[in-house]
């Protein structure tokens, strides 16, 4: 049923009540069969299954494994260690999993908590979710709408829709059935649940309730919203089964060229000791190869990219978005407040006889200049203190704003001046008046839309005189009200007339025969710095795309003024929408730059438009009709205005509602994936370099080059500083001029491989030759120097993963102080390892020293020198 497009009485007749309204009887009867007035959710996975879910990743189970069975070996510290770090990372997932469960929750607090309603003729107050379909609900200023309904009747009514519209005006409400098809916006005989009654009171029948809302269906949106991985999680999970299958793999191989040695070779060895060594040496292998920190290292570069954006204003809600937004392609952007100022702003004046607007100069405005401000600041209900706080519409307040730009004291002006009568602004006049003395005479000052002023108005003040107005002076005034209003300007007319000093009240009558002063128009302009964000999105190969609920015409000119559209590009309201096919759209989406009037389905469709074309795609947001599409893209981004339910849906809140610092929140997103990408890379060498040293062990029927606990001291203790560090590294010199990168684009992608392979050579080489020059000595000799070689040259390659185009020293020795210091700490924790009572813990005899160290030393610095000779030769070609 389409209640806006029928008659009151036959919305009545169709559920079957009256204006007197519907029994108690018949009330408890509906509520029986339709349920409570209530959002209802659906059930949510408890904490112990959401704990569980964390452990089925493929690295995890790997390393589960590779527990047990160090638990099962008596080696319990190395396997507390590895249990710790799992139970850390499901923790810190399981959390963030909670946090994102509560827009539902936000939603429903929204609802009103009773209702005035009229039940056999009786008005009574009832809980909000006691209404049922055909209940008369009475409302006044400063109720929420409890249900969703149609008007019966309407006094001044406007109501605040800004969290279904997103339009931050209340709307004026009436009772005039609508013939055609109309958005939630151009509803004005509909009232919804969750809205807000600024001004006046009026009636509604009960259309709607619960999940039928607006507001109702929204929830369901928000609940079948898909919740997106990242192109960073995605590739992490990809990695991860393929790296724990990889490993799972090698241990076997190694298992089995170890006991086929064993089973063929010399009959005197003990076998069940023998397999046993082999298969704690294939375990090791698995510790070697995986990087028990790398979880938690992406999470913590992560979260240091959040601390970079909350300086942008930029606040992060759930960590993988820092990284989203590097990739982002797409960012769908409200129009209100983040590319417009969000503040109603007069930019012009026409005074009819004069070529230009209001002089700045006040001693020599003329009688119509000073007349036109003092009709705009009197004939106003609106304030503004002397900190700038705002009471009042929006439109009067730019008012007040610009009589203070032209020199007046709007405040002191009332003081002197005394209102005598007024007649309220209504949306049916569309006008207000007031009457003042100004100038020893008594005027009524009138000020209101273009349409009803010019018909109202016999006469018109030019040059100080009132001269009649005639079709050719009206002409005149209509053509610059067209010309105000073709580029989306809001224009309000002033005019005046003499009142009789006997008369003591006001009536709408009085409103005639008017002298008409001038025009002003105003518009919410665009943040100045946006042109720039716009263009600098575009080279970075990032599509701005406005999605609004105000009016075609404004957005264009809007769009146009702030680069947003260009040349060919098109503009469609959410009926022109509606109106394509999916295939219509797909054929169409590119060349559309603006929405406008756009319903919460629409914007759901449009983001997935986007991202079927293979799109990141960012949405911005503030109410609760963008909750649902915020929660469907890939980054939501909620205005730090806005409501909890848009904020809790999204992954980013935007501190200043701006959409520069978006732009801005781009480049630090893309400086913390290359970040991890560096962190990721540093780890994967050293590992690679390990692996790589075992293997040469295995095959050459050597001893094991390292222990189970070297290799997690290395992998949980040793690399994580450098890791981290690398994740503070500042912007590449290119980082907004690249193009975003490929969803399907892998983490090793952009030379990060080449330079892992390249330098996991290399340290593998290193230390496969100091465990040599050690073997001629003593086994034991042989594992400290690998195991010194190793950690050493892990560490020194931190300088080399600081870039993967930059030399050390072309990036600049210094310029992270925190590469430095994490250096400078993993020597101290390898010296840690060297001391007396400590070294025997690591395998490291007393035999080993300065000498050894030295050699050992020399071969890590080599590794290092050799990979930076490498990366020069590369880079220039």
């Amino acid at each position: 049923m389409k209640a806006y497009r029928m008659d009151a009485e036959e919305v009545l007749q169709e559920l079957g009540t009256s204006r007197d309204g519907i029994s108690q009887e018949e009330a408890q009867r509906r509520l029986e069969a339709d349920g409570y007035n209530e959002l209802k959710s659906k059930e949510k996975d408890p904490v112990w299954k959401l704990f569980l879910a964390t452990f089925k990743d493929a690295m995890v189970i790997v390393l589960l494994v590779a527990a047990a069975v160090q638990l099962a070996l008596g080696e319990v510290v190395e396997s507390i260690i590895i249990f710790l770090v799992i139970l850390l990372n499901s923790v810190i997932s399981v959390v963030q999993t909670k946090k994102a469960e509560s827009s539902l929750e936000a939603l429903q607090e929204m609802s009103a908590p009773s209702a005035k309603v009229v039940r056999s003729g009786g008005s009574k107050t009832v809980p909000a979710k006691e209404l049922t379909k055909g209940d008369i609900v009475q409302l006044d200023a400063g109720d929420y709408v409890p249900a969703d309904g149609r008007l019966i009747s309407s006094e001044a009514l406007k109501i605040n829709e800004g969290m279904l519209t997103g339009e931050s005006e209340a709307a004026d409400k009436k009772t005039e059935v609508i013939e055609e098809e109309a958005s939630i916006g151009d509803r004005i005989n509909m009232v919804h649940s969750g809205s807000l009654v600024v001004n006046g009171r009026g009636s509604f029948i009960v259309t709607a309730i619960a999940q039928d809302t607006e507001i109702g269906q929204i929830a369901n949106m928000i609940e079948t919203a898909e919740s997106k991985q990242t192109p960073l999680q995605k590739k992490l999970d990809e990695f991860s089964k393929r790296l724990g299958i990889a490993v799972l793999v090698l241990c076997i191989l190694i298992f089995a060229a170890q006991a086929a040695r064993l089973w063929f070779g010399d009959a005197q060895t003990d076998m069940t000791q023998g397999f046993l060594n082999a298969f704690t040496f294939s375990v090791a292998v698995a510790v070697a190869a995986i990087p028990e920190a790398l979880s938690s290292i992406v999470t913590i570069v992560m979260a240091v990219g959040t601390t970079k954006m909350a300086k942008q204003q930029a606040i992060i809600r759930r960590l993988p978005a820092v990284e989203t937004l590097g990739s982002t392609r797409v960012i769908c952007t409200d129009k209100t407040g983040t590319l417009t100022q969000n503040k109603m702003t007069v930019t012009d004046t026409f005074l009819p006889g004069k070529s230009e607007g209001i002089s700045e100069d006040e001693s020599v405005r003329s009688r119509a200049e000073k007349l036109l401000l003092y009709i705009a600041v009197l004939c106003n209900d609106s304030s503004v203190s002397e900190e700038g706080a705002e009471i009042g519409d929006p439109t009067e307040t730019a008012l007040i704003h610009f009589g203070k730009k032209m020199g007046l004291d709007p405040a002191r002006l009332r003081k002197e001046k005394e209102r005598e009568m007024e007649l309220p602004f209504d949306s049916d006049r569309k006008m207000m008046s007031t009457v003042y003395r100004l100038d020893g005479e008594r005027l009524m000052l009138t000020k209101g839309g273009p349409d009803v002023m010019f018909e109202r108005c016999t006469h018109i003040l030019i040059d100080g005189e009132e001269q009649s107005l005639d079709e050719m002076r009206l002409k005149e005034v209509m053509e610059q009200n067209e010309k105000f209003s073709d580029n989306a300007l809001r224009v309000l007319a002033y005019g005046y007339k003499k009142i009789p000093d006997d008369k003591r009240s006001l009536e709408v009558q009085d409103e005639q025969d008017l002298v008409l002063v001038g025009l002003t128009a105003m518009i919410d302009p665009p943040r100045e710095a946006v042109p720039a964000s716009i263009a600098e999105a575009r080279s970075a190969g990032i599509r701005s795309i406005m999605i609004t609920g105000d009016h075609k015409t404004t957005a264009q000119a809007i769009g146009k003024e702030i680069g947003l559209m260009e040349e060919g590009d098109l503009a469609l309201t959410g009926k022109e929408l509606d109106a394509l096919s999916d295939a219509e759209l797909d054929e169409k989406l590119g060349r559309i730059s603006v929405y406008a009037r756009v319903s919460p389905e629409n914007k759901i469709r449009i983001v997935r438009a986007w991202q079927n074309k293979g799109s990141i795609t960012a949405m911005t947001g503030d109410g609760v009709n963008d909750a649902p599409a915020l929660k469907q893209a890939d980054i939501g981004i909620a205005m730090g205005s806005g409501t909890d339910v848009a904020k809790d849906s999204s992954a980013m809140v935007l501190a200043d509602d701006n959409f520069v610092s978006i732009v801005n929140a781009v480049g630090v997103g893309r400086t913390v994936f290359d970040n991890i990408k560096k962190a990721i890379g540093y780890l994967f060498a050293g590992n690679l370099g390990a692996i790589i040293a075992i293997l040469f062990a295995v095959f050459l029927n050597m001893p094991n080059p390292f222990t189970a606990l070297q290799l997690l001291f290395i992998n949980l203790i040793n690399d994580s500083l450098p890791a981290l560090a690398l994740g503070m590294e500042k912007e590449e010199p290119d980082v907004m001029k690249r193009k975003p990168r490929d969803i399907n684009e892998g983490i090793f992608s952009g030379g990060t491989l080449q330079s892992v392979i390249v330098r996991g050579v290399l340290i593998g080489a290193a230390v496969i030759v100091s465990f040599y020059i050690g073997l001629r000595h003593s086994d034991e000799m042989g594992i400290a120097m690998a195991f010194t070689t190793l950690i050493l040259s892990r560490t020194l390659q931190t300088f080399s993963a600081r870039s993967n185009t930059q030399t050390i020293f072309k990036a600049g020795f210094l310029t992270n102080k925190y590469v430095l210091g994490a250096v400078a700490i993993c020597f101290l924790l390898y010296g840690i390892t060297v001391l007396p009572g400590v070294r025997s813990i690591f395998s490291i005899p007393e035999a080993f020293g300065w000498r050894d160290w030295s050699i050992a030393t020399g071969l890590a610095l080599a590794a290092v020198i050799l990979m930076e000779i490498i990366k020069a030769i590369r880079n220039r070609r």
